[in-house]
């Protein structure tokens, strides 16, 4: 059975295509056919940079991707840097041709890595927002957050909308930023509050 895996985060420039790329490996290294697909990408300029990273990486790890290109890995790339709501402008962002990609990435790989915009509740349309494409793809989700001061609060907030949506998902935690002192002024709330902290890609992968 072929698997989709979502990566979020608490907003943008959180680390999503890092950890993609940690799972990209880990995954390949099982010996499953992986795949990638940003749907939206915002900010883009020459190419879409995100994807293209993931593209690159997931086309050097199964060949039979090389039936795409970058356009069918990134459907739709706005040059604004901002949500898909305000960067697309008059385009309407089209679920249907979304899904219709996905399937075509999905006949050459065993599991698909879709990597979101920003945030959960960025906005893509009037009423879809970024969370909206979990249960519209029926995937799995990685959750990434950051380790500095004042991520809490954000970890919380989008912890919180996956529960009252009945999501089930995975989390990690991107140690990049204030990570000399991470074990010491965040790590105990979350580590009182029986939040487990995964730090393993091992451990992550085996839970998505």
């Amino acid at each position: 059975m072929r698997k989709r895996i979502f990566i979020t985060a608490t907003n943008t420039d959180i680390g999503k295509t890092y950890a993609s790329t940690l799972l990209l490996k880990e995954l390949a290294s099982k010996g499953l056919k992986v795949g990638v697909f940003k749907p939206i990408e915002t900010g883009v300029t020459e190419y879409p940079l995100d994807g293209k990273k993931l593209f690159d990486l997931a086309l050097s790890l199964n060949p039979q991707l090389s039936a795409l290109n970058l356009n069918d890995i990134v459907p739709y790339q706005f040059k604004l840097p901002a949500a898909p709501i305000v960067a697309k402008e008059d385009t309407k962002i089209d679920l249907a041709y979304l899904s219709k990609k996905l399937e075509d990435i999905e006949k050459l790989c065993d599991v698909v890595l879709i990597e979101g915009a920003g945030g959960l509740m960025v906005p893509v349309e009037k009423d879809i927002f970024m969370v909206d494409f979990i249960d519209y793809f029926k995937t799995s989700v990685l959750l990434v957050v950051p380790s500095r001061l004042g991520s809490i609060n954000d970890t919380l907030l989008s912890r919180h909308l996956l529960d009252s949506k009945n999501i089930d998902y995975t989390w990690a935690i991107n140690l990049y930023e204030d990570k000399d002192t991470f074990y010491t002024v965040t790590a105990p709330f979350y580590q009182n509050n029986y939040f487990t902290l995964q730090d393993d890609i091992k451990d992550i992968t085996n839970k998505l």
